[in-house]
């Protein structure tokens, strides 16, 4: 107390036989200390305030062919069980090393992305898969194409036409669908691509040429039109994510598994 009161130059005790009592700048000092550690109590809630809630932001990668609006479905079930997460959307350029780099280093930039996959592809990519739907394989038509006017395909329509679909080894049922094709469409050619991109849904509208897709690609391209087919094939789509989460995106994934 001695090197303090030299320090500030002023007298902060009473010194007497009987004991210390403050003096009117110690009483000044005293009071102001309190509002000083009142303050700094406060100043280190809002730091753990701030921290918790960029924890609990979840980032959801979002490229034309990885749309987030699977989460206006899913947002109300979220909600309830995790009041204090919130969404941010990250967009990225969907090229195949941007996908090969954002899916094994998912928890980095981005925590969610949505995708179809199965075992080998998140084996093959280095992450995890939270199934949410498997959608049926569709055709996607050209606005120009004479089958645009079809509420719905048969395998007969597809007889002689030239349909696109991403080469083998990207997903089991995308391979089962190509034998399919090869075996039973009768004059069917499938030509195929390596990577589902923009271009390849533009190449689809220039060339008058059929798809193969699913629901979650619908908007992709204003001039292609999905049409469901008489086949049973479907595609596991889903949330993709690291295999070892952080506590609030693992939180945000079993919300959305109940």
């Amino acid at each position: 107390m001695n090197i303090l009161e030299s320090n500030l130059g002023v007298t902060l005790f009473n010194r007497t036989h009987r004991g210390l009592t403050l003096t009117r700048a110690g009483e000044s000092l005293l009071a102001d200390v309190r509002h000083i550690i009142q303050y700094c109590n406060e100043a280190a809630e809002r730091a753990r305030l701030a921290d918790a809630a960029g924890k609990s932001t979840i980032r959801v990668g979002s490229s034309p062919m990885t749309p987030s609006s699977f989460l206006v479905e899913l947002w109300p079930k979220v909600r309830k069980r995790c009041p204090g997460a919130s969404f941010k959307l990250v967009t990225f350029e969907n090229t195949p090393e941007n996908a090969r780099r954002i899916l094994a280093n998912l928890g980095e930039d981005i925590d969610i992305v949505a995708g179809a996959f199965d075992d080998a592809f998140l084996k093959s990519r280095k992450c995890a898969g939270l199934l949410l739907d498997r959608m049926p394989l569709r055709i996607a038509v050209p606005t120009s194409h004479p089958l645009a006017c079809r509420d719905e395909l048969t395998i007969h329509d597809l007889k002689g036409q030239e349909i696109f679909l991403i080469q083998r080894g990207w997903n089991e049922e995308t391979d089962r669908l190509q034998d399919f094709i090869n075996d039973e469409v009768e004059g069917a050619t499938v030509e195929e691509f390596p990577f589902l991109c923009l271009d390849v849904f533009n190449r689809c509208e220039e060339e008058g040429k059929l798809l193969v897709s699913i629901d979650a690609w619908e908007s992709v391209h204003p001039l292609l039109s999905l049409k469901p087919v008489d086949w049973d094939f479907a595609l596991p789509f889903g949330i993709l994510h690291a295999p070892d989460p952080s506590e609030w995106v693992r939180a945000v994934l079993d919300a959305i598994a109940e």
